[in-house]
């Protein structure tokens, strides 16, 4: 049997999760603080509920674009 080889792993800390939300908890892993999107309060898998999630207003931008081409849509059609 080999056995693991030492020094090249990362150290396992205690760690701080920051989620978009305003939840915070503590767990471990190989860095002291963390950040993350979505988290167990507010996913929707653990919720029940639906949620969208929107990162660097992506949605956002998608809906403006879709305004506009409607907007372009419909003008095209009313000056026909």
């Amino acid at each position: 049997m080999t056995s693991m080889k030492e020094g090249i792993h990362p150290s396992y800390v205690p760690a701080r999760v920051h989620c978009t939300c305003g939840n915070e908890f503590m767990t471990r892993a190989t860095r002291e603080e963390l950040r993350v999107e979505v988290c167990s309060n507010c996913h929707p898998f653990y919720t029940g509920r639906q949620k969208l999630v929107d990162t660097g207003g992506r949605v956002e931008r998608f809906q403006r674009r879709v305004a506009k081409g409607r907007l372009h849509s419909a003008q095209g059609r009313s000056g026909q």
